[in-house]
């Protein structure tokens, strides 16, 4: 499959949007993933010789951050004298702390999570408390607002949700901040006309096959594996969102893009869905050494086609396209 795009304009992404409330950025970062024997990765695993020990923080093990930093880390670990340590996360806002506080060199983040954090607006924990240190290595792929319901929930619209129970993500997720966006732009405020549950995209989906929640949100590259599993087992439904929703989105926050899921990327889904994404990218901070950053980003551009996860949209041809915050002086000088 393959999808058209419009180009997001870099340009433009220098409009703050009005603030959302949000609880709880954390500035750790969660346990080290572990592998099929139930050991941590990475705990025997030592740089060559002048080569560093990385931080790289993605998301949830149910999205599609984490496969993706799984395929990168496979490319540095061979390309490049470094060793990643992949970790994972509550995704974008917990991750922005993380190169805060720096104890993360690497993370992935989306495109508006990323401005936000830098600009210090648009999230309450972020107002005047902007992440300075933050900067940008390469944007990488479209991420998918997904709106999932089960079939049997009669939900066709936005609208419908009003007194129902909608899961909007992990707290302090790039998710959430999409979510109630999304929501407040169809007149929809958490705790006053739906009740706002939150979680990873994992238990999301066993909601929706219990019937536990009304919908979920869930962003990312489709076909996102949460939402892949639970249309093999359960009927669901993916809210469209119409095109007055869609413009009204896109005049107030213009780092998102309309995207489309096509019909039968999913079990069930018959019929293309309308919706909007934002954009997946790597983020270091400025504390990184920059023949480091030059390194890694090097290893990653030029061994894409060992990439599964979205790799059919990573590409050095766009990855300065939707760059939402001031360039790494490492990933200037590999993309000049």
């Amino acid at each position: 499959m393959s999808r058209d795009r419009t180009p997001i304009d870099r340009r433009r992404l220098l409009k703050a949007a009005g603030g959302i409330g949000i609880i709880g950025l954390a500035g750790c970062v969660g346990e080290e993933p572990e592998d099929e024997n139930g050991e941590e990765n990475g705990d025997d695993e030592t740089p060559d010789e002048g080569g560093e020990q990385l931080v790289f923080v993605a998301g949830g093990a149910d999205g599609t951050y984490f496969p993706l930093a799984g395929e990168i880390k496979n490319i540095v670990d061979a390309e490049t004298p470094h060793v990643l340590t992949v970790q994972e996360s509550g995704a974008s806002v917990e991750n922005a702390g993380s190169l805060g506080d720096e104890s993360a060199d690497f993370v992935l983040i989306q495109n508006d999570i990323a401005f936000f954090a830098s600009e210090g607006t648009g999230i309450d924990d972020f107002e005047g408390n902007p992440v300075e240190n933050i900067r940008g290595v390469a944007s990488l792929y479209p991420e998918t607002i997904h709106i999932v319901t089960p079939a049997d929930a009669n939900i066709e619209t936005l609208e419908d949700l009003e007194g129902g129970t909608v899961n909007t993500g992990d707290l302090g997720s790039g998710t959430q901040v999409n979510a109630l966006q999304i929501l407040e732009t169809v007149g929809l405020e958490p705790g006053e006309d739906f009740t706002e549950d939150n979680s990873d995209f994992g238990s999301a989906a066993d909601q929706i096959r219990d019937n536990a929640i009304d919908a979920s949100f869930i962003v990312g590259g489709w076909p996102v594996g949460a939402v892949e599993e639970l249309a093999q087992t359960t009927d669901i439904e993916i809210i469209q969102l119409d095109a007055g929703t869609r413009e009204a989105l896109l005049e107030d926050a213009e780092w998102l893009s309309e995207d489309t899921i096509p019909e039968g990327t999913y079990d069930g889904i018959e019929e293309d869905v309308d919706t909007v994404a934002v954009q997946a990218m790597i983020a270091t901070h400025e504390g990184v050494d920059e023949g480091i950053v030059e390194e890694v980003t090097t290893a990653i551009f030029e061994n894409v086609d060992e990439i599964d996860t979205q790799g059919e949209f990573i590409d050095e041809e766009t990855a300065q396209e939707a760059m939402s915050v001031e360039l790494h002086p490492g990933a200037e000088a590999y993309f000049g």
